[in-house]
């Protein structure tokens, strides 16, 4: 079985065509800059990569210029759309619409156009790329969302303190996002610990990168994690402030004479690492500037480590444990140096971590950064979202058959 992964932004599709038989992934591109100029695809396969400037209008455009790259004689790799046998969605926000990975038929359709105000920077992008796909390729599509993974939660940890009423009637609460990442690691995490003959397992997932979130994933289901109901709560992020008081929000406003629109785009895109740092919202960047000695590089990673240590402590409790820490994301994959900071001095909670194997850790690899008389894991695995797409989508059209 085939399955095509699509990935939809605003003005981009990131895609990868994978055989589900050994999961490998057969190719895989993104178009950049839909419906604005400079428009193209980056198409990779055998190695090699292919790219074609040409002015997309839609969504439409860009997945009709997919299908072309997927069935180029010279560097496609199917003979024809047939050969697809079920398109993956990546969406945002579930709401309380959907609690699983769903099959889009017409009546799944109106309740994912009925909920697209709730991330309406991602999900119409979504939508739009979801309404071409079924109009191009005669096959099942399925829409895997980010929130899903995070619907275990009690409503203890989901409930914002509003008017019960008033959740009722907006279903405004905590939704969580990164949820096939978190699901991702914390799944091989689990059989890993098993290998090591630990059978309960309390795991924080750290998935670090420019938008970053932290989940408490006890025996496989997630009880907490730190974005609310917009990935614009929980920790300092590139560009995106994380949690803070929201009477703020209203005093900023005021101070910058700004609407709540344009708030809202101020705390997402000039805040986090780039408003405290004045460096870059690029965490490579941000560290080289640290240690050139600019204080204010150094006052962001600070934050960025604090906040991530504060989490480790209080999803210990919620846990009533810990036993495994993982690492992921392009900064919890990549960055030893944040690793290492954010372990440190924690061997009153078993968490100590060894030096060498952190610094030296291969890249694309899971790795075991522990050290040796550490009680809690401490591990690096690198996330593949796209594959948990896959094997749900595979799932929910096998499920069909039955």
């Amino acid at each position: 079985m085939k399955i095509l992964v699509v990935n939809a932004g605003s003005s981009s599709l990131k895609y990868q065509l994978i055989e589900m038989d050994n999961e490998e992934v057969i190719c895989k591109g993104g178009v950049e800059c839909i419906g604005i100029e400079g428009s193209k695809i980056s198409h990779k396969v055998n190695g090699k990569e292919y790219v074609i400037e040409k002015h997309l209008a839609n969504h439409t455009d860009a997945f009709n210029l997919v299908m072309e790259c997927l069935t180029n004689k010279e560097y496609g790799s199917i003979s024809s759309p047939e050969e697809i046998s079920a398109i993956g969605h990546r969406v945002v926000h579930s709401g309380e619409a959907f609690d699983k990975s769903t099959y889009i038929d017409d009546e799944a359709l109106k309740r994912l156009e009925s909920i697209t105000h709730l991330a309406p920077l991602h999900n119409p992008a979504s939508l739009a790329c979801l309404k071409s796909c079924k109009s191009i390729v005669d096959c099942p599509n399925v829409c895997v969302f980010d929130t899903v993974f995070h619907g275990t939660m009690p409503k203890k940890a989901k409930l914002y303190a509003i008017p019960y009423e008033d959740y009722e009637a907006s279903k405004i609460r905590k939704y969580g996002f990164h949820g096939t990442s978190h699901k991702f690691v914390s799944q091989e995490a689990i059989k890993y610990l098993k290998s090591k003959g630990l059978n309960h397992s309390s795991i924080i997932t750290c998935h670090l990168g420019n938008g970053s979130s932290i989940t408490a994933v006890k025996d496989g289901k997630c009880i907490d994690t730190s974005m609310g109901m917009t990935p614009l709560d929980g920790l300092i992020m590139g560009t995106r402030c994380g949690c803070m008081d929201p009477a703020a929000v209203e005093m900023l406003a005021e101070f910058k004479n700004m609407s709540i629109k344009e708030i809202t785009q101020y705390f997402n895109k000039k805040c986090g690492f780039l408003g405290v740092s004045g460096v870059s919202s690029d965490f490579r960047k941000l560290c080289a500037a640290m240690n050139e000695g600019n204080e204010r590089a150094k006052l962001a990673f600070d934050m960025f480590v604090y906040q991530i240590r504060k989490y480790l402590g209080s999803y210990s409790v919620a846990m009533e444990g810990l036993n495994c820490i993982v690492f992921t994301g392009g900064i919890g994959e990549n960055g030893p140096v944040a690793r290492e900071a954010v372990c440190e001095n924690l061997e009153f909670m078993g968490i100590k971590i060894d030096k060498d194997l952190n610094n030296n850790a291969p890249r694309g690899e899971m790795v075991d950064i522990s050290a040796k008389d550490s009680k809690v894991k401490i591990l690096v695995i690198p996330t593949n979202e796209e594959l948990v797409i896959a094997r749900e989508t595979e799932e929910v059209v096998n499920s069909l058959k039955r």
